[in-house]
């Protein structure tokens, strides 16, 4: 539905989402943090300024088309390639697609910047905030996410406990573990006291199933993720996929597009969007998907990631 489109992709099939449009916001990689575990590689510029990155109006125009192709997705999800509250017009944005369409908007987003209210008011317009939180110290906090000087985690979880004061909308915090580094008792004991503090409608837990920036990074298996969901209290769920991916038939072309190319020559993601014109983010889970079949592999040379086909 999104091709040949600059700003969106997809709709792609989330687990947390259901069938979602794809909005990319901000420039790849611009960030208020550098996590290691980020799919996408290292953050490019790590900021906490707010500019307009990306003018609200070129993205409604690619969304207008879309709805008049007869687009059908789930959510409306404002995310890609760089932190979305950096862009200054992000309420501007989500009141135009409200505008537009009935199709609800979700915004993901790593929650630094709450603590700033015009950044509180912006996020407040959408329909679901799926904010992050993957450490509940400040070692632990720097170690997985590598923030900007001008964050510290206190802001950020204070910030979220205020928005959820502020919004009657619907909090889905994501919390991302990685074996070894945020997963004995008593890191498990802070989260969950920041959970309580934030008190979100969902706490949904993730773990390393895709390819990441630093190698070396450990996942954690079904069990444990269960395990940990289940100290941490009733509103948690698993939303890692350890399953093996099944593509619906609206992306199997485009699917098998990304496995024929692969089948010829390894490629890197940058390979694989410039050849097909699609989004990085719609291209991961294309791999992600054969990955988990068996039939894809990845290997690292020069510091790029290369994935190939099995034969």
């Amino acid at each position: 539905m999104a091709e040949g489109k600059k700003y969106l992709y997809g709709p792609v099939p989330s687990r947390r989402l259901g069938l979602s449009l794809g909005v990319d916001f901000v420039p790849f990689k611009i960030c208020t943090l550098d996590c290691i575990y980020c799919q996408l590689g290292r953050t490019t510029q790590k900021t906490t300024e707010r500019a307009e990155y990306v003018p609200p109006e070129a993205i409604l125009a690619e969304l207008r088309e879309a709805l008049a192709q007869g687009l059908k997705a789930d959510f409306i999800t404002i995310g890609g390639s760089g932190e979305p509250t950096l862009n200054s017009g992000l309420g501007e944005l989500i009141d135009g697609i409200k505008k537009i369409t009935d199709i609800p908007v979700a915004l993901l987003t790593n929650g630094t910047l709450f603590y700033r209210p015009d950044v509180r008011a912006d996020c407040a317009k959408a329909d679901v905030v799926l904010p992050s939180l993957d450490a509940g110290d400040k070692r632990t906090f720097e170690e997985i996410n590598h923030p900007h000087e001008d964050i510290v985690i206190e802001n950020l979880i204070s910030g979220l406990c205020v928005f959820r004061n502020e919004y009657a909308g619907q909090i889905w915090l994501e919390v991302f573990f990685i074996e070894g580094i945020n997963t004995d008792a008593g890191q498990i004991a802070k989260i969950k006291d920041a959970i309580e503090k934030i008190q979100p409608d969902k706490v949904q837990l993730n773990t390393a199933v895709r390819p990441t920036t630093e190698t070396g990074i450990k996942r954690l298996n079904p069990e444990k993720l269960q395990s940990i969901a289940e100290q941490l209290g009733g509103k948690c769920e698993v939303v890692a996929d350890f399953s093996p991916g099944r593509c619906g038939k609206h992306i199997e072309s485009k699917a098998e597009s990304v496995l024929s190319m692969l089948k010829r020559r390894p490629c890197s993601l940058n390979d694989i969007c410039s050849g097909l014109g699609i989004h990085s983010n719609e291209a991961l889970k294309y791999i992600n998907h054969f990955q988990q079949q068996g039939v894809v592999n990845s290997s690292e040379r020069d510091g790029i990631v290369f994935f190939n086909a099995l034969s």
